[in-house]
């Protein structure tokens, strides 16, 4: 895969790649039919069944494959912050607004706070917002004893991948963001009570040891792929950072967004997402036509994609070493301090 210059200059190959951007009514409208109808087939069929007595694990077999359409459903709402599923603009705020309440995020709040990971992806000089809390080696050798504490309570895989991912979704979700607008504090109250509504209706209709069973598993299951695809997509080795003065986006996307290359089944739940070094370069470019705009350009094509296997080590690199120009875990920054 070919990178930009550090010059920063646009790669001639890039102007091509605008072709797409250009929306798709029919894959948009086919891509809602097929996540949006199963989606709730499964939870409708659950309730039923479990009403009818139907087998505990029958029923959560169910809500794992249900949260699996939930990963599918936040990606036709993360295209939608885009302006990427749709060529209407109102249409993406629509889908995206419904889809945020079936996946509990708010639309406006989380599209800036996303915008923003994207304009400074991989820039050590303005980390912060709607990224992965990243330290650099010397700033964690600085930190005090609490701030080491925390930062390896947040990067502890147990607390990354098990604690938080509910917690994001279903209660940080729920808090307006430092100098939010009245816009976006009245969207993400919108989004709270809607997702509330449907949550409830499910509790009284089907019962409340039904959403136990069924709800919080599909909840668990679609909110831990979320965070893990958003994870793997910037945390690996090799990776991508550099100071203000060094960084540029074209090579802040391709060197420091991964091709995650998935089994098919996983791909087409994951929305394409795995695609990330594309869609960090054109985010335009919907999530239906990522995987057409890989084949059809060769600069874009890698030869050593992130597998599952590899993604895996990922949960183990803790902190960028400015030197090196890679990601350690704690225990190699160990060794170097000795």
């Amino acid at each position: 895969m070919q990178t930009a210059a550090k010059s920063g200059r646009v790669p001639s190959w890039y102007p091509g790649t605008k072709v797409f951007e250009t929306p798709l009514r029919r894959k948009a409208i086919g891509q809602l039919v097929n996540t949006l109808l199963p989606w709730l087939g499964l939870v409708l069929t659950s309730a039923v069944l479990w009403s009818y007595g139907a087998p505990w694990f029958l029923v959560l077999l169910a809500a794992i494959v249900a949260g699996l359409f939930q990963v599918r459903a936040f990606i036709i709402f993360h295209d939608c912050t885009h302006q990427s599923f749709w060529s209407s603009r109102k249409a993406n705020f629509f889908w995206g607004a419904v889809t945020g309440i079936l996946t509990f995020t708010p639309y406006r709040s989380w599209r800036k706070s996303h915008g923003i990971h994207h304009a400074h992806n991989g820039n050590l000089d303005k980390r912060g917002i709607g990224d992965v809390w990243t330290m650099t080696l010397t700033e964690y050798r600085a930190a005090g004893k609490l701030k080491r504490a925390l930062y390896r309570l947040y990067r502890n895989p147990v607390f990354m991948f098990l604690v938080s991912p509910p917690l994001l979704f279903l209660v940080l979700h729920r808090l307006p963001e430092k100098g939010a607008s009245r816009a976006e504090l009245l969207g993400s109250l919108s989004t709270t009570l809607g997702s509330s509504f449907w949550v409830i209706v499910l509790g009284f209709a089907a019962g409340w040891d039904f959403v136990l069973l069924f709800g919080l598993p599909m909840v668990y299951v679609a909110t831990l792929g979320g965070v893990w695809m958003f994870y793997v997509q910037h945390q690996f080795d090799p990776a991508y950072w550099e100071r203000e003065e060094r960084w540029n986006l074209f090579d802040a996307a391709l060197q420091g967004s991964s091709y995650y290359k998935l089994p098919r089944l996983l791909q087409w739940f994951s929305g394409n997402i795995g695609f990330h070094h594309i869609h960090h370069l054109r985010p335009r470019i919907a999530n239906y036509r990522l995987e057409e705009c890989y084949l059809a350009v060769q600069e874009l094509q890698v030869l050593n994609p992130l597998t599952i296997r590899a993604s895996l080590k990922g949960m183990f690199l803790h902190l960028w070493d400015e030197s090196s120009q890679r990601l350690l875990s704690f225990r190699q920054a160990a060794r170097m301090a000795i």
